[in-house]
């Protein structure tokens, strides 16, 4: 009927599909929870029925994954490629390894590319921008032609190449517009209809009256279709127009609020000590200092901040990829690795701190390790326990490594490189940046019935 998992929770998937395909019970229904001396995953994976859907995302069936490996297939990767399985939400991953192993038959090669940045780049992260650096490589054309076998460009790795090169250069990278994601490209989000979404910044959550009457009148002005208070504590106006985009934000004269990007997101808070006969710190306050700082710093995957001004948590601080709490007398405990989505995950507990500036220099070198380490995609509620809470406080608390001074530098260096890139309203970076390409057709009515 229903469950709830505590603690390890890999059956999840397994369980989910199991209760989606009624599969018959087995004899011993510990199996379903457990992996059991005489039976692994791969028992449970082989129960399931060739029609049932693995990857909701983008409709794959355990038949599409199995035809695939005896098709010829021999690692995950190879597998997830050629079906997409995975490549959505992520979550079925987990499962798909156990379909992909069991139709196998425990012959599955080892992905040699697991390891890779991008695919056509036989380079970890580490040694990739070891290389750009040698190189002095700052455009992703550059890339492909200096380490790419024969020079050959991959689509697909354009984007990734192009974050790591915005981290490494800041605003010194070679910006090709080719290499960049159409959210990139015009700073909004794209709507399913062609529109896009902007969201200007409220740092911390905190707005003022004159900015919500700039809102409402750029609302008015544009005939804006839905203006939407977002989870980030921001307000979203949804359905502009390309060509429209730059009016827009010069009218509104705030700055963006990175709501498109891989990047530093928002920075929610709780009113805190000020406003709240609970609150043990000036959360609000942090809060802002901690966006002002890192606002817009390109990061592998989107990366949200929370302020709470005490352990009731009402910022949802424990579940951010850095989250700070408040415990009394300027100490804050920060978290990180956390995640509310498509994951459920509380963060681990990284440092209690005893100031609210070692809170903004802990998230610095936090950050910029991230930034450094994790794979493209890669977010910290995954990053965070693959790496490890222990080696993660060696490097970043207790320095065992000598790392903590390089990182601190790194990130000055980026943050002193910010640029609000709405900016780019009155210096195009080509004529058809904010030109639509075709013209956008209205959505069908559908009658109401």
């Amino acid at each position: 009927i229903g469950a709830t998992l505590m603690g390890e929770v890999g059956k999840a998937g397994m369980l989910t599909q199991a209760f989606d395909g009624a599969i018959e019970l087995p004899e011993d229904r510990l199996s379903l929870l457990f992996d059991l001396a005489d039976g692994g995953a791969g028992t449970n994976a082989a129960d399931l029925p060739d029609d049932t859907q693995i990857c909701n995302c983008n409709g794959v069936s355990k038949g599409d994954i199995v035809a695939c490996v005896h098709a010829g297939a021999s690692s995950l990767g190879e597998v997830i490629a050629k079906t997409r399985a995975g490549k959505g939400c992520g979550s079925c991953k987990g499962l798909v390894a156990d379909i992909v192993a069991c139709a196998a038959g425990g012959a599955l090669a080892a992905d040699p590319s697991a390891d890779w940045y991008v695919p056509c780049i036989p380079m970890t992260k580490a040694e990739l921008i070891a290389a750009i650096r040698e190189r002095d490589l700052r455009a992703v054309s550059q890339v492909f032609a200096a380490l790419a076998a024969d020079g050959v460009e991959d689509a697909g790795a354009k984007m990734p190449l192009a974050s790591l090169l915005r981290t490494i250069w800041g605003p010194d990278w070679v910006d090709e517009r080719g290499a960049l994601f159409i959210n990139d490209r015009v700073h909004a989000n794209i709507q399913r209809d062609g529109t896009f979404s902007v969201v200007p910044q409220m740092k911390g959550g905190v707005t003022t009256p004159d900015q919500l009457r700039r809102i409402a009148d750029v609302a008015d002005k544009y005939q804006v279709p839905l203006v939407k208070v977002t989870g980030g504590q921001r307000i979203d106006l949804l359905g502009i127009r390309k060509e429209d985009l730059p009016k827009v934000w010069g009218d509104l004269d705030m700055p963006s609020g990175y709501a498109y990007g891989k990047s530093m997101r928002t920075v929610k808070t709780c009113v805190g000590s000020d406003f709240c006969r609970y609150g043990l710190g000036d959360s609000t306050a942090l809060g802002i200092a901690l966006e002002e700082r890192f606002q817009g710093l390109e990061t592998p995957a989107k990366l949200k901040l929370a302020v709470a001004g005490c352990p009731r948590n009402c910022s949802e601080a424990l579940c951010k990829d850095f989250g700070v709490v408040s415990v009394g007398d300027d100490r804050w405990e920060i978290y990180v690795g956390g995640a509310a989505g498509a994951h459920i995950r509380k963060g681990d507990l990284l440092a209690t701190v005893e100031s609210s500036e070692a809170v903004l220099e802990l998230a610095g070198r936090f950050i910029q390790y991230y930034r450094e380490d994790a794979k493209w995609l890669e977010r910290t509620y995954t990053w965070v326990p693959r790496l490890g809470l222990e080696h993660l406080q060696a490097i970043l608390v207790r320095d065992e490594e000598g790392a903590v001074a390089g990182l601190d530098e790194r990130m000055a260096v980026a943050v002193e490189g910010y640029r609000d890139p709405w900016q780019e309203r009155t210096e195009p970076k080509s004529p058809a940046q904010f030109v639509s390409s075709l013209p956008l057709l209205p959505l069908p009515q559908v009658p109401v019935r």
